[in-house]
């Protein structure tokens, strides 16, 4: 591909006034981001125009193709507990969608958990690790990993091409919006992360939620069925109703939508 994004360190070092590491090629940024927090690092923006070995949730692997796409990964320390740090995720997604429409004329909508979708198809995904200290129950790092398609690639791998899609389809950005919307993308999620339990974003959340009102299909490790979307509630758990009528509450798995 002829058509390659920028990203500038400078232009993020200056706004953010945290450390940011810009590679070509790495396996896995949030790899890196744990081999730095392994170091002590506080925190840290690792970005690359290329992935090796993206993985993405269920240890699935990650398309990041090389010069398409900002794939990130923000090194966060944040003492919470974990019913606060699972929040991370939710408050990511609303960071990435504010930054994308920040940027773009595109609105940018949410599929619980962690997906960006943006005119019916998929643009972003998001992986948080945390680990946790074994004395106090604390998280002592998470590491928020965002993967965005901003132009499409020569094509998609057969097995996303009809869900896939990208921020600004198969035309190059003007050259500092890449780093533009790297930096606003950190800044809100490092903002949300200093309170998590104050759920800021939450609001937003719901708002840009992709899947209320829709009928979904709920998979999880032993069954799937179908439900209809109806709320989420304070903790970002989706709760859903089923065709007799009951409620059930989930808090993670997966769901799919007929679009």
């Amino acid at each position: 591909m002829s058509k390659k994004i920028v990203i500038s360190k400078e232009k993020l070092n200056s706004i953010l006034g945290i450390p940011c590491y810009i590679f070509d090629t790495v396996d896995s940024t949030n790899n890196v981001a744990k081999e730095l927090a392994a170091k002590g690092e506080e925190s840290a923006v690792i970005i690359a125009l290329h992935q090796s070995a993206g993985r993405g949730r269920r240890g699935r692997s990650f398309f990041s193709p090389d010069g398409c796409g900002i794939y990130m990964s923000l090194l966060v320390r944040a003492d919470e507990q974990a019913e606060n740090i699972a929040l991370m995720t939710s408050a990511a997604a609303v960071a990435v969608a504010e930054a994308i429409e920040a940027v773009s004329d595109v609105r940018a909508d949410i599929k619980w958990i962690n997906d960006i979708y943006i005119g019916g198809k998929k643009a972003c995904g998001i992986l948080c690790e945390s680990v946790f200290s074994g004395t106090t129950g604390l998280s002592e790092y998470t590491v928020v990993g965002i993967g965005i398609n901003l132009i499409a690639p020569d094509g998609f791998p057969e097995e996303i091409a009809h869900i896939a899609t990208s921020v600004f389809g198969n035309k190059l950005p003007d050259e500092d919006i890449p780093s533009r919307l790297c930096a606003k993308i950190a800044s809100k999620i490092f903002k949300y992360a200093k309170n998590l339990s104050k759920k800021e974003f939450l609001k937003k959340y719901k708002e840009k939620s992709f899947v209320l009102g829709r009928e979904i299909t709920v998979h999880s490790a032993s069954e799937s069925y179908p439900a209809t979307a109806t709320d989420i509630d304070d903790e970002c758990h989706l709760i859903v109703t089923l065709p007799d009528g009951t409620q059930r509450t989930l808090s993670s798995g997966e769901i799919s939508i007929k679009i």
